[in-house]
């Protein structure tokens, strides 16, 4: 049975997620897992250590938790399986840092209930039963915190679709995540960030920790020529694929003349004409440059590039 490090019930979202940086709750499993589209082990790691600003809630994590009510009702609704609040952060008995803030749980089963809401852009990872990778971790590591045998998961969809399903308890994915989660732990504890991986969230999570560079050039370990040796191979072998892509796309172009569309099969291919207007900032600057100036904002980015020096 898990433990209760502390009741949330008149807790701000300010002390919540303090407590959550104190281990790894069930939305942290999949990142940590390197299975979360949003978030990757990098972020995580920063979130934990403290080292990451916090980021207020998206449209989408807004209307995710006013939602939260209406879809656990309706699962009631359909189901006829009464579900209640459990108003506290949950601890594994044996891993005090597999944390667990619950949705509901399911009275008089060994089961909880996850609620989600999604746009009808993601209806296709629902269909015929499937359920996002993100989400099936994130059950199975509360059913490992809670020791549950089932958990079930809502999702209202576009709105107006709404979809429900049990996911049974799997111990050999619960084996992986107490494996990984250790190990992922350990590097919090121990203060050492995990590897760096190519996913947007981790290019966010370093623009975030290094906004400013400062004028000084530092000898780089003796890996990095490794990594630049394939940063130079990836590149060529991008540049061909893109000139490899190009030509393809330029015999369609060829073949529809100026057609704006053809069709081949259940495929069409369009090269349609698409007019556009832009605002011609060099030609406001000169007629009219107080306009330009009261209206320009000043941004910066850090650039990355590799050069070879010259050898004297």
């Amino acid at each position: 049975m898990a433990e209760v490090l502390v009741n949330t019930a008149d807790m701000s979202r300010e002390e919540w997620l303090e407590w959550r940086r104190r281990g790894i709750g069930g939305s942290d499993a999949a990142a940590v897992a390197g299975l979360n589209r949003w978030r990757s082990p990098m972020q995580v790691w920063l979130e934990k250590t403290g080292q990451l600003p916090s980021v207020p809630d998206s449209e989408a994590m807004y209307w995710g938790r006013l939602l939260e009510d209406i879809i656990a009702h309706e699962f009631s609704r359909r189901t006829g399986k009464q579900v209640r609040h459990r108003n506290a952060i949950l601890q594994h008995p044996d891993y005090p840092f597999m944390l667990a803030n619950v949705d509901r749980l399911v009275i008089g089963e060994r089961a909880g209930l996850e609620c989600k809401s999604t746009s009808t852009w993601n209806a296709d990872e629902w269909v015929d039963g499937a359920i996002p990778d993100e989400y099936l971790i994130q059950c199975q590591h509360y059913m490992a915190v809670a020791g549950y045998e089932c958990w079930y998961i809502a999702v209202l969809i576009g709105g107006n679709r709404f979809h429900w399903q049990a996911i049974e308890r799997d111990d050999e994915i619960i084996d992986y995540l107490i494996r990984i989660e250790s190990d992922f732990w350990r590097l919090v504890e121990t203060n050492t960030p995990p590897a760096m991986d190519g996913s947007r969230a981790s290019s966010e999570a370093l623009r975030l920790l290094y906004p400013e560079s400062r004028e000084e050039t530092i000898d780089l370990p003796a890996e990095a020529e490794q990594l630049i040796e394939q940063r130079e191979t990836l590149k060529a072998a991008i540049a061909g694929y893109e000139t490899q892509l190009a030509e393809v796309e330029n015999k369609l172009k060829a073949m529809l003349g100026e057609a704006e569309a053809g069709r081949i099969g259940d495929k069409i291919v369009r090269w349609k004409t698409v007019v556009s207007r832009r605002l011609d900032t060099k030609r406001v600057r000169e007629l009219h440059p107080d306009v330009y100036e009261a209206c320009s904002a000043e941004g910066s980015y850090r650039r990355f590039e590799i050069r070879t020096l010259k050898r004297k």
